[in-house]
């Protein structure tokens, strides 16, 4: 009794057309355990992280760990948040979905057409960042053709069937995942003076307090390190929306769900940790060379640089699929509710949402355009008008959860096996943390918060006249009737 249909054993979504693998079918479940593990877990690390983390510990010195962490927490909430919700409707509209039933259409429209956006806007700057270094390896190829190529590469994958989107991030999200351990490990060694053979004398736990102690340039930095680093954890939640053409979404939603700690515990408190431990905070290598790679070199490892190279690449690769694949899903998911073209609904007999796919890149190909003709004004407006929309999606998660477990309760009360802790004070205090994040970015204008902010605000007022506009002319019906109105029509279709 929802407003999004689920998927059954053969993939079709109730009330689709068609019999099983016909044309229009609907979404399948082609995506096997194993592509939702690796996906759930490489989802948190982005290029980001790589190439990133450099500015926030220039920024906060040895306190970008509780940064990391402050932000690191901030997933964890609202991916159990949106776990809950999703284990109990896993469906690829994901939280623009549960927004539609819980809050309105308005909310629904707005937070994935966002969304939307903002994933386009991310294939243009990481098909751009891949064929920098593609070009350094390769110069015969310019960087726009080599731009070209990996859109055109990762489009084919996508077109062909979700299970092929699967097996190429599989493999993409398992070269980050040894890399980032091997990372710890190694590095974790070289701290301890355990690693024989290696230079490591600059390395040990004393890196955390001799240099201007843990907090070199005031408490007031962790804030600003928030800011730097909050959007490389963007990408969490994709688990969710892929969970919807699994065999099992349920149990794929709820694992990803209670994973998600040690996976940010791991991979970002852990490999940043041992960042500052190799390496003085204030060192000119880490602003130079990049901090990984700063602290690679520390060690006398050879090839440092190109070996950090190929990682981001694959880091890259596997931003620009799963863009790829999130972007069309969402746009799927709109247009199923009606927020967007019929044609963004249909399926190829394989299951892939062709028609969303193909306008997703079509928008990425363009803003790659932009980056390359107009890089310092169109491109960075695109770039700047999408930087807050995670949080504002994990604002409208927030909410909609709060009026979903109320929902879900009252239909369904055996689909909560996933629940919020503290419900609902600490679903509360995260809305209020994100609103202070916000805010705070308001008063930056070193790092260019404050435009940023701004222009994303404008993008969002925007499209939330566009929605008002939408619903008032097609008669504005609350979401929980329009869920209503189609479960009955299924009711009709199936008795008929």
């Amino acid at each position: 009794m929802t407003s999004q249909p689920t998927m059954n054993k053969t993939g079709n979504e109730p009330g689709g057309p068609g019999e099983p693998g016909a044309e229009g079918s609907g979404l399948q479940a082609g995506l096997k355990n194993r592509h939702l593990s690796m996906i759930a877990i490489g989802g948190v690390i982005g290029a980001g992280l790589f190439v990133g983390s450099s500015s926030g510990i220039a920024t906060a010195g040895p306190g970008i760990l509780l940064s990391y962490a402050l932000v690191g927490t901030l997933v964890v909430l609202v991916m159990r948040m949106l776990g809950e919700m999703s284990a109990a409707n896993p469906t690829s509209g994901s939280f623009s979905a549960h927004a539609d039933r819980a809050l309105g259409s308005w909310a629904g429209f707005s937070i994935g057409w966002l969304y939307w956006f903002f994933w386009v806007v991310v294939l243009a700057v990481e098909a751009t960042a891949g064929a920098v270094i593609l070009e350094g390896w390769i110069p015969a190829v310019p960087q726009w053709g080599w731009a070209l190529i990996v859109m055109l590469v990762l489009t084919a994958t996508n077109l062909v069937s979700v299970g092929s989107y699967g097996e190429f991030e599989f493999w993409f999200a398992g070269i980050k995942v040894v890399a980032i351990a091997a990372f710890i490990i190694i590095g974790g060694l070289a701290v301890f003076g355990l690693l024989p053979g290696v230079d490591s004398e600059q390395a040990g736990l004393s890196n955390l307090t001799a240099h201007g102690g843990f907090l070199p340039n005031g408490a007031g930095a962790i804030l600003t390190g928030v800011l730097l680093v909050v959007f490389s954890f963007m990408g969490s939640e994709i688990a969710t929306l892929a969970a919807g053409e699994s065999e099992n979404p349920r149990q794929a939603v709820t694992k990803a769900t209670n994973s998600i700690i040690w996976r940010v515990a791991v991979f970002y408190l852990g490999s940043i940790a041992v960042v500052v431990s190799l390496l003085p905070w204030d060192s000119k290598s880490i602003a130079k060379d990049g901090s990984y790679v700063a602290a690679l070199d520390s060690l006398g490892i050879a090839h440092a640089g190109q070996i950090m190279n190929f990682i981001v690449l694959t880091s890259v690769l596997s931003c620009l699929n799963s863009g790829l694949y999130t972007a069309s899903r969402m746009a799927f998911s709109l247009g199923q509710r009606g927020d967007a073209p019929k044609a963004f609904a249909r399926t190829t007999s394989n299951g892939v949402p062709r028609t969303a796919i193909l306008a997703s890149v079509a928008f990425g190909f363009v803003a790659v355009f932009f980056n390359y003709k107009f890089p310092d004004s169109v491109f960075l407006f695109l770039v700047n008008s999408s930087g807050a929309v995670a949080l504002f999606v994990w604002l409208v998660i927030c909410f909609s959860q709060l009026r979903m477990r109320k929902i879900i309760k009252a239909e369904s009360p055996e689909k909560l096996v996933v629940k919020m802790w503290l419900y609902p004070y600490l679903t509360w205090a995260t809305a209020a943390l994100i609103v202070f994040i916000l805010g705070y970015m308001l008063t930056d204008t070193e790092h260019d918060g404050r435009q940023t902010i701004l222009l994303s605000l404008l993008v969002a007022a925007v499209v939330l006249v566009i929605a008002f506009v939408k619903n008032g002319i097609r008669g504005g019906r609350p979401a929980a009737d329009a869920a209503q109105v189609k479960d009955e029509e299924r009711s009709e279709v199936s008795a008929g």
